[in-house]
């Protein structure tokens, strides 16, 4: 979502600031702006609709120069996509602001602010807090405790960096639920709300917690918590890089990441299987006893790590005595739960940020509804991983394209580990522990021969161009696999898409099916191979057409009506991973052959940080 940037620098910070809005392109924006106190100590300010590019051709025409800066990528909330929306928003020439989040009481502050004489040129929240800024400031006479002031009135989730031409010596930033982090380099400081914001110039971070409040100087950070009490947040070295962020001889991030697959998925288990067992990779209280006491687990998140959930629910279930719910984090954290006995909070989140699965993190905690708590995610300093007892980490590296992949199937792969461990913990009573740990010493080299199909499903991607809609198909732990293939046409190549289980075409959907439409399937050599069989036979006589993604041994043959994709033989319970590749690579050549942005699709974001 919304991307931040902020510099107080000995050197002009305006390409640190570019820099870091170019590596922030892949959460997703529909405009852009940057801020600097110029030389004379004056606010000055450029703003664009689209792309960081509109941003740079503004600013040849209109150069900014300074030491101190703000700048943003905007994904409209309040107020639609235009140049006097963008961020940073400015009061009286003497504050600029900028923000990820929502004010959720903003109507409220903007009335009173009205009345106080203050005009407002924007639809946004953000004008609002930059104003209620400035006004206190006129009061307190110096920035920091003006933003303690107004923070104490905001209602809702937020990211704020301000800057005052009273004193330009320092940056001030809040934190409330949006992520935020203060870089360290020499003799100058860096904000930003992602890591890659600021990997360019420092790789030491200090990660703000919520109700935090900071005073950023070129040689020194003070930071007070909720209660305006100092307080230290340590400083802690990131593991990230920046090498991810380059294309390569790639066209997009997605096919990179795609192709990444068979890396990051190795990247994932290594250290972690050993001879028939999966030894312990999980991070923080963790011990067998823990897990031996798991009778349920409740696995909360949203989009396509809600897909993960789905399917770790059929492994876990298939396997173990272990109870398992998967929820969209968005609707559980609004609806009453009955308190279970020892169940298990697990969390899937690829940027450890999504607001929703943090709130309803916040919720279990608070309710005493689990008696521990794990996530699953891809970035080891996020809000999600700090705030949960435990952590299995994927390996993923950095993920750009909004559209998931290489996140998605390394979360696959952290829940086997999972499943792996909770047979551990229980004994393993029918032996199937060497089984799955077998499986994932194969998954590397399938995943990297479904790649090899790629040609072929390029081809097959010219049958879409003209479509409209699409219906996706499985059975059993498939059926989650059918829902993230709908979802990645439908992100990129926007292309309306569904997934239902193969069983349940005669209950709704068979009334769509015609020559227009396209029915994806996928068959591996499963026991409910039979039965899917069965339920493409009632597609094929209404005249629909099939692109079935197929076993090499499920006997299903092409014909004008039929198309074929064979792939490798695969263990059942690896069969949910590999045949989600070659359903990223169909959505990815139908979005490349409609000409849309794959990596930034419009309208979505990569990291979700507000409700």
């Amino acid at each position: 979502m919304c991307g931040i940037v902020g510099a107080i620098a000995q050197r002009p910070v305006m390409d640190i600031l570019l820099e870091g809005l170019r590596r922030l392109e892949y959460r997703g924006y529909d405009s852009a702006g940057v801020a600097v106190l110029d030389r004379d100590g004056q606010l000055a300010r450029v703003r664009a609709v689209g792309k960081v590019a509109e941003l740079e051709q503004r600013l040849q025409q209109q150069p900014l120069n300074g030491l101190t800066g703000i700048a943003h990528t905007r994904w409209a909330t309040h107020g639609r996509p235009s140049e006097l929306n963008a961020h940073p928003h400015q009061s009286r020439g003497e504050v600029a602001l900028v923000h990820n989040g929502i004010i959720e009481n903003y109507q409220e502050l903007r009335d009173r602010l009205l009345q106080l004489g203050y005009e407002f040129t924007s639809e946004t929240d953000t004008e609002v807090a930059t104003h209620l800024i400035h006004h206190y400031l006129q009061q307190e006479g110096s920035l920091l405790p003006a933003v303690m002031k107004a923070r104490c009135e905001f209602t809702g989730a937020y990211a704020l960096v301000v800057m005052s031409s009273r004193e330009p010596d320092v940056l001030v930033v809040a934190r409330q639920g949006s992520p935020l982090l203060i870089g360290a380099g020499l003799g100058e400081h860096f904000v930003g709300s992602d890591v890659q914001a600021m990997i360019a110039v420092t790789s030491r971070f200090r990660y703000l917690k919520n109700g935090d409040v900071a005073a950023v100087r070129l040689r020194s950070v003070d930071i007070f918590d909720q209660d305006d009490r100092p307080v230290a947040r340590p400083l802690v070295e990131s593991r990230a890089s920046a090498a991810g962020t380059e294309l390569g001889r790639y066209r997009h991030f997605m096919l990179k990441e795609i192709f990444e697959q068979p890396e990051a998925i190795q990247a994932t288990l290594n250290g972690r299987l050993g001879g028939d067992e999966v030894l312990p990779c999980i991070q923080g209280d963790f011990s067998q006893a823990t897990l031996a006491q798991v009778q349920e687990i409740q696995f909360i998140a949203c989009g396509t790590s809600y897909h993960a959930g789905l399917i770790a629910r059929y492994w876990i279930e298939s396997l173990t005595d272990i109870r398992c719910n998967v929820e969209v984090a968005s609707e559980y954290r609004y609806r009453r739960q009955p308190r279970r006995e020892n169940q298990l909070l697990v969390t899937i989140s690829q940027s450890g940020e999504t607001a929703d699965t943090l709130a309803a993190l916040e919720k279990v905690r608070q309710e005493g509804q689990c008696f521990a708590s794990l996530t699953i995610c891809n970035v080891p300093e996020s809000s999600l991983t700090r705030e949960s007892d435990m952590a299995l980490m994927t390996l993923a590296g950095v993920e750009i394209g909004v559209a998931s992949t290489k996140a998605f199937t390394t979360q696959l792969v952290a829940l086997q580990l999972l499943l792996g461990l909770l047979l551990k913990a229980k004994g393993d009573p029918q032996g199937q522990l060497p089984t799955v740990v077998r499986n994932l010493y194969q998954l590397p080299a399938l995943v990297q021969q479904v790649l090899e199909l790629n040609p072929r499903i390029e081809q097959l991607a010219e049958h879409f161009l003209e479509k409209h809609h699409a219906l996706f198909l499985g059975r059993g732990e498939q059926y989650p696999v059918a829902l993230e293939g709908a979802l990645k046409l439908k992100e990129i190549s926007y292309i309306h898409a569904e997934a239902y289980p193969a069983g349940e075409l005669k209950h709704g959907p068979l009334a769509l099916v015609d020559s227009d439409m396209p029915i994806i399937a996928v068959a591996p050599h499963t026991a409910l191979l039979e039965k899917l069989k069965s339920n493409l036979e009632e597609v094929r006589a209404r005249g629909g057409e099939l692109y079935l993604f197929a076993d090499r041994s499920a006997n299903l043959s092409p014909d004008a009506q039929v198309h074929v994709l064979e792939l490798p033989p695969v263990p059942e319970l690896l069969a949910p991973i590999v045949y989600s590749v070659p359903l990223q690579l169909l959505a990815y050549h139908v979005a490349v052959l409609k000409g849309t942005d794959v990596d930034k699709p419009r309208n979505l974001a990569k990291s979700v940080t507000v409700e």
